[in-house]
């Protein structure tokens, strides 16, 4: 019996030593990647803002349209004329879209708000407030 379970083992064995190895296959985890919270936007533009008014009231933009103070538009150094621009202030937070429909030869400013425009941004009083410019 002895022999006999030898051989059967040796046999046992060799039968198990010629098969395939388990096939292992790796799975990928299954968390996804985090989202981002908040969608990210193209900076055109930051700097100072400030509004005109009355003393335009009427008159011809570089793009050829008549100027109007309760319209929300603005003027700006580079952007093309009928480019929609969201305009934040950067202290509040407060946004309004206005169309470029000027230029600005400032140095100092990026844009000139309509009246309408300052207004819906809460800067009629102090008359300047720093913004960031994305696209709208």
């Amino acid at each position: 019996m002895l022999k006999y379970s030898r051989w059967a083992w040796l046999a046992l064995l060799s039968v198990t030593a010629c098969q395939a190895p388990p096939s292992v296959t790796a799975t990928a985890p299954t968390v996804a990647p985090e989202a981002p919270k908040e969608p990210v936007q193209a900076v055109l533009d930051t700097g100072t803002a400030s509004y005109y008014g009355k003393a335009h009231q009427g008159k011809r933009t570089a793009s050829g349209t008549r100027f109007d103070m309760e319209q929300l538009t603005a003027a700006h150094p580079w952007l093309p004329f009928g480019t929609r621009v969201r305009v934040t202030v950067a202290e509040t937070g407060r946004s309004v879209v206005v169309i470029i429909t000027d230029r600005i030869p400032s140095r100092t400013r990026i844009l000139d708000l309509s009246v309408a425009a300052a207004r819906q941004l809460g800067m009629l009083r102090q008359g300047l407030a720093q913004v960031v410019l994305t696209p709208a």
